[in-house]
C-alpha cells in the first residue's frame, strides 16, 4: 500500500472527487485502485472564505501495479511514501500454567494508563490484579453529581478517583503531541472502537468521545481485562510499600489487608498526594517538576465558531470549533490555553473538602452552548519552593502550593464549593463584579462574583494574575471577541499535570526501587487520555519481557 498525506480538497466536495484526486496524483487509471482508505481527515481553515479538508490516504493497488516504480516517478514528493505498518505487536504471551508459582502483577490506579496497563498484560496472559482506590464508574458517576448537584464531596469518589480516572470527565480528547514511532496511539484508538467508540476516531484529526460515552467503553474494556483472567477492586486504596534492599516485596491497603506483590506498576493520577507523600516517607525517588495555574474562561460557542470558520461554521464536518493561544507576557512568563473543551460546561474537580479545583468537560455532541479552556501560566520548582534555599525544592512543595490556592478559592467562593468568578473586562479594568452579561457561567454547584485580583486576598500569585491580564487582550488578535466584557473567568485551575515526578530508569523501573513501575500522569510522564494511554501500555511491555523472561527461566530449570 501506498500512503499519500496532504491531499487538499474543498469542505463540500462529492464523494467521488476523493478517488479522483488519487487516480491524478498517481497518474494512474481507475482500475489500478483497489481502495483508497482514509487515514486521516483534519482541515485548514486558515482562509475562512476557502475552509478545505485535508486527507492522509493508504492506497491498495491492483495486481500488476508496481509501486516501486510509482515511488520512483515521484521521488522527492514528501507526501508519497509506502504505507507504514500499524499493526500492534506483542512482545510475547505466556503460556498457559507457565505462571504457576508467579505472583500476579499488580496495577494500581485504573484510569487511562491503569486501563492500558492492565488490558495488555491481560491480553499477553498475565493476569494482572487491579486496585483502585475509588468507585466503579456508575456509581462514581452519581458522587460526581452529588458535588455538582448538592455541594456534597466523596474524596474518594469524584472526578479525580474512581474507574476511569479523570479523564472519564472531560472532553475525552484523543489525539496527542507525543512521538510515536511504533503508532501505540493506533492500538489505543482500536481498543476504545471494539468497546464502542464511534469509528470515526480512528480517522477525525482530533478525535474525542465525551463522557457519556466513556462511561459504557471503560465498563466494556474491564469486563474484557476480566475474561482474560484479570481482577479489578475497587475502594482498595494503597497505603503502603514493603520495600526489602531496595526491591519492592508487598503492599498494604487500607483496609490493613497485607499482599505479596513482586511487581507493581503504580498508575496514580495527579491527585493521589496522600500516596505521593507514603512514598516520600518510604525513600521512592521523587522531584518537583513544572506545571501550570489559572482559570477557567468561558464564552458563547457560536463566538468561537465565527471567528475559527466565518460563514461556514456551523458545518457538520467542522463540529464545534476549538482554539489553541499562546501569549508570552512582559514578566517573562508563558500564558497558554489548556484543554480547551468546545460546547462544553465548566466542573468542579475538587478531591479534597474545603478546597475548589475547575477543570473543562464535554459530551460527544459538544453541543452546550459555551466554550471554555484553562487560560494558564507555567510556573516552576522555584515558584513553590516552601523552605529558603538554593538546593532541590522538596517534591512535595507544589501540593502545598495546589492546596493554598484551592482554600483560597474555596474561601473566595463562600463556601458550598462555589467557585469564584469574574467577567473578563472586570478582570482586565481591576474591578469586582457584581452582575453577569449574557455569558453565563456553567460551573455547577455555582459561581460567586468577586474580584479574583483583589490585593487584600487574590486568588493566584500575582505574577499569574499579571501575565492572564496582560494576556488576555492579546488572544483577540487571534479570536475575534476573544476579550468581550462578559465573559466569565473562573477560578482555579490548579492540577494541569502532576506537581511531581517518580524518576524512572530506560526499564520503566523505578531508579531506586526494583519492582515498581511508576507511570502516566501522576508519575510525570502523560498528559492526557492518550499519552497516559500509551504510557500503560509502554511501561505493561517493559514488565511483560520481564514476567515472560521468569517464566522462560523456570520452565528451562524444569
Amino acid at each position: 500500500m501506498l500512503r499519500i498525506t496532504e491531499l487538499r480538497l474543498p469542505l463540500d466536495h462529492p464523494e467521488p472527487a476523493l478517488r479522483e484526486a488519487v487516480r491524478a496524483r498517481l497518474k494512474l487509471p481507475d482500475a489500478a485502485l483497489v481502495d483508497v482508505h482514509v487515514f486521516r481527515r483534519g482541515y485548514d481553515a486558515r482562509r475562512k472564505s476557502d475552509i478545505q479538508l485535508v486527507y492522509t490516504l493508504d492506497v491498495a493497488l491492483a495486481p500488476g501495479v508496481d509501486e516501486a516504480t510509482l515511488l520512483a516517478r515521484a521521488a522527492g514528493d514528501p507526501h508519497l511514501r509506502p504505507a507504514p505498518d500499524t499493526t500492534y505487536r506483542f512482545v510475547g504471551h505466556a503460556a498457559p500454567g507457565s505462571r504457576a508459582g508467579h505472583r500476579r502483577p499488580v496495577v494500581v490506579g485504573f484510569g487511562p494508563c491503569g486501563l492500558f496497563a492492565a488490558l495488555i498484560l491481560a491480553q499477553m496472559g498475565l493476569e494482572p490484579l487491579v486496585l483502585e482506590r475509588g468507585k466503579d464508574v456508575r456509581r462514581r458517576t452519581q458522587d460526581t453529581w452529588g458535588l455538582w448537584r448538592r455541594g456534597v464531596l466523596d474524596p474518594a469518589s469524584n472526578v479525580q478517583f474512581g474507574e476511569g480516572g479523570a479523564g472519564t470527565f472531560s472532553d475525552g480528547k484523543l489525539w496527542s503531541q507525543i512521538s510515536d514511532p511504533r503508532h501505540l496511539t493506533r492500538k489505543v484508538l482500536v481498543e476504545f472502537v471494539k468497546a464502542g467508540a464511534p469509528e470515526e476516531i480512528l480517522y477525525v484529526s482530533k478525535p474525542h468521545i465525551g463522557t457519556f460515552r466513556l462511561v459504557s467503553m471503560i465498563e466494556k474494556m474491564r469486563a474484557e481485562i476480566e475474561r482474560l483472567g484479570g481482577s479489578i477492586r475497587f475502594e482498595q486504596q494503597l497505603t503502603d510499600l514493603h520495600i526489602e534492599d531496595g526491591v519492592l516485596r508487598g503492599i498494604t491497603l487500607a483496609s490493613g489487608e497485607q499482599l505479596d506483590a513482586d511487581h507493581l506498576v503504580l498508575a496514580l493520577g495527579h491527585s493521589a498526594r496522600d500516596t505521593f507523600a507514603m512514598l516520600q516517607r518510604r525513600g521512592v525517588f521523587l522531584e518537583a517538576k513544572p506545571f501550570s495555574v489559572g482559570f477557567r474562561v468561558e464564552h458563547p460557542q457560536g463566538l468561537i465558531d465565527r471567528a475559527r470558520f466565518g460563514a461556514r461554521a456551523g458545518h457538520p464536518l467542522l463540529g464545534a470549533a476549538d482554539y489553541k493561544l499562546v501569549h508570552h507576557a512582559r514578566n517573562g512568563r508563558s500564558v497558554y490555553s489548556f484543554c480547551m473543551c468546545p460546547g462544553g460546561t465548566v466542573v468542579a474537580a475538587t478531591s479534597e473538602a474545603g478546597r475548589v479545583v475547575t477543570n473543562g468537560m464535554s459530551q460527544y455532541s459538544r453541543a452546550e452552548r459555551n466554550a471554555n479552556a484553562g487560560i494558564v501560566v507555567g510556573i516552576n520548582p522555584d515558584d513553590y519552593r516552601q523552605a529558603p534555599g538554593t538546593g532541590p525544592v522538596d517534591p512535595l512543595d507544589g501540593i502545598a502550593f495546589q492546596r493554598f490556592w484551592e482554600s483560597r478559592a474555596f474561601q473566595l467562593g463562600e463556601g458550598g464549593y462555589k467557585a469564584p468568578g469574574q467577567l473578563l473586562g472586570d478582570f482586565v479594568k481591576r474591578q469586582r463584579s457584581r452582575v453577569l452579561g449574557e455569558v453565563e457561567p456553567s460551573y455547577r454547584p455555582g459561581v460567586t462574583l468577586t474580584d479574583l485580583a483583589d490585593p487584600a486576598q487574590p486568588s493566584l500569585p500575582v505574577y499569574v494574575l499579571d501575565a492572564i491580564r496582560e494576556a488576555l487582550p492579546a488572544f483577540e488578535r487571534q479570536i475575534a471577541g476573544f476579550s468581550r466584557a462578559d465573559a466569565v473567568l473562573t477560578g482555579v485551575e490548579t492540577r494541569t499535570s502532576s506537581p511531581l515526578r517518580i524518576r524512572r530508569g530506560p526499564d520503566h523501573q523505578s531508579v531506586n526501587v526494583r519492582g515498581l513501575y511508576p507511570a502516566g500522569e501522576g508519575a510525570g510522564y502523560a498528559g492526557g487520555i492518550m499519552s497516559a494511554g500509551v504510557d500503560g501500555i509502554e511501561v505493561a511491555e517493559a514488565l511483560g519481557r520481564v514476567l515472560l523472561g521468569e517464566a522462560a527461566a523456570m520452565a528451562a530449570r524444569a
